[in-house]
């Protein structure tokens, strides 16, 4: 029985030393077979239309021996049945697939079988299509060995029916699909969508009777915090690739760069490019590079952080923007495990804030508990949304289902139950003795107030916190008590979002964080927890009495 691994623990070592980061194959006759057929392939959109073994780089020689070096041929199974590609944009990996689906397709030894490469739109559909369209036209024994059809992106093995079909995805494309072998390109597109789950499930449902089968996700880094399928299979990756899950079946191959260069920015140097782009200097100019660089540097509108993200493959998160909040160093750091049940155990008192709450808003809740023992403020937060608004953002659906299954947003059907269920909690707080005051933005007081009195809340607890500049002193102070480590919070994703989508804008001598400023990106959970902040740091009163017995 072959014994392999697809763990990698000293990936960061090897990328910087410029060494290989792929397993040598299980199957190296199987490997070389294959590719001794991909190194004949043409490049056409090269000038003198040279081969892969012509001016490919030992990465994707690697990578095909990889995927091709998993099946083990005395028992037809692969032993390897998925493969992550993260790469930088412009390392040639839509023509890298194209070969890869065309090398499998002249080997399979099935009849009237289906190979697919799924695309999230037509335009990266195309961009895989012609490429392995080119090389056949490329070479005169495959001209006569497949027939091209350009208008349904098909190509026909004339003998054995075998077919490579190119599909942008939808779930009419997909439905019905039999493929054994499936390459999804550009994964992190597919994660904006919020049905691409059930996509995949249905391409990918044809592997059942084929133990032959794979499939490879290829992706460059998102233009925005990674959501939906992407996060969920890159955050698998990395776990297979760390080691934390023992999973043979799964290759993650990730050029990405080590987190002490990420925290020292050391990938701003052009000497280090070369991490992310294997094929640096080919297909990738390290001056083009550079000189975009200079050229975004500057800018706060999100261009910069979009360039890094696709051309040096940095995941956009909470701390590239030069105009974010200066509370957004801290954040990460102080993410520990808390929970609303631990706010009731470990408080001497809670201020709670509110804010949002439109019907195409979500309704953000905070709430911060100061410590009895050590007086740190721990702050837990909870969102809800109703219908509509998931269906008004259909661009933040994915990220928003992410945020249900983290337990952080709850999606309501009936107008009044967010309110509802957020006097619930105040409820639970106010009955535990440890309630001081409730912040809200005066403007969107009705509902709100109306639910809290309807659920036995004193009137006197809710206080208005006016907004705009007069917000400015409760936001200085939640950076202060980040950066002194007094400040905990639950480490939640919801948070991590919001946090990163605040946007600061100088006013006088004061600072605003506003919903416009930020854009589609909400932060009604965070500007709830400036609220509570700012009734904090009027340092309450503990509620909870301590009762002594002394015995005479």
């Amino acid at each position: 029985m072959a014994k392999w691994s697809t763990a990698c623990p000293d990936w960061e070592a090897l990328l910087v030393a410029g060494e290989s980061i792929i397993p040598p194959p299980i199957f190296p006759d199987q490997a070389e077979q294959a590719l001794g057929i991909f190194r004949e392939l043409r490049v056409s959109d090269l000038p003198g239309k040279p081969t892969f073994g012509e001016c490919s780089e030992t990465w994707v020689f690697d990578f095909v021996k990889a995927i091709f070096g998993g099946y083990e041929a005395d028992t037809g199974n692969q032993l390897i049945r998925e493969y992550g590609l993260l790469i930088s944009k412009k390392n040639t990996k839509s023509t890298i697939a194209a070969g890869i689906m065309l090398t499998a397709l002249i080997l399979c030894w099935r009849e009237d079988e289906e190979h697919l490469i799924l695309a999230p739109t037509k335009e990266v559909a195309d961009n895989s299509f012609k490429p392995a369209a080119g090389m056949i036209r490329a070479d005169e024994e495959l001209s006569d060995m497949f027939q091209i059809q350009d208008h349904i992106r098909t190509i026909t093995h004339r003998v054995t029916r075998n077919t490579l079909k190119v599909v942008a995805a939808d779930t009419d494309t997909v439905s019905g699909k039999k493929s054994g072998r499936i390459l999804v390109d550009e994964l992190w597109l597919f994660g904006k969508r919020a049905n691409a789950e059930a996509m995949f499930m249905e391409a990918l449902g044809g592997q059942v009777s084929r133990n032959e089968g794979w499939v490879i996700y290829l992706t460059t880094q998102s233009d925005e915090p990674p959501s939906g399928v992407f996060k969920e299979r890159l955050d698998y990756w990395r776990d297979v690739r760390d080691g934390k899950i023992i999973d043979p079946k799964t290759l993650g191959i990730l050029y990405e760069f080590p987190e002490s260069m990420i925290q020292s920015k050391a990938y701003l140097a052009p000497e280090n490019f070369y991490i992310t782009n294997p094929n640096i200097g080919l297909s990738v100019s390290p001056e083009w590079i550079a000189d975009n660089l200079r050229k975004n540097q500057a800018k706060t509108d999100g261009t910069l952080q979009q360039f890094l993200a696709k051309h040096l493959n940095i995941e956009i998160g909470l701390n590239l923007r030069t105009d974010r909040w200066a509370g957004v160093d801290f954040w990460e750091q102080q993410a520990q495990r808390v929970s609303f049940e631990d706010l009731l155990r470990r408080a001497e008192v809670i201020t709670v804030g509110i804010d949002g709450g439109g019907l195409d808003d979500l309704l953000g809740f905070s709430a911060i508990g100061r410590d009895t023992e050590t007086r740190e403020w721990l702050c837990w937060c909870h969102a809800w949304a109703h219908e509509i608004a998931i269906r008004r953002r259909k661009s933040e659906e994915s990220r928003f289902n992410d945020f249900v299954k983290a337990g952080d947003l709850t999606i309501v059907k009936r107008v009044g139950q967010d309110t509802e269920e957020v006097a619930e909690y105040v409820s639970r707080i106010h009955v535990a003795e440890l309630l001081d005051k409730i912040g809200i933005d005066p403007s969107g007081v009705g509902q709100i107030l109306d639910a809290l009195i309807e659920a036995d809340i004193p009137a006197d607890a809710v206080v208005g916190v006016s907004q705009g500049w007069r917000l400015g002193g409760a936001i200085k102070t939640t950076e202060r008590k980040l950066a002194e480590g007094v400040l905990i919070h639950a480490g939640q994703p919801l948070m991590a979002w919001c946090v990163g989508n605040a946007r600061v804008e100088p006013k006088g001598n004061a600072i605003l964080i506003t919903k416009q400023a930020s854009g589609k990106g909400k932060i009604d959970p965070l500007m709830a927890l400036f609220n509570a902040v700012s009734l904090m740091a009027l340092n309450p009163e503990a509620k909870k009495q301590d009762y002594q017995v002394h015995f005479i």
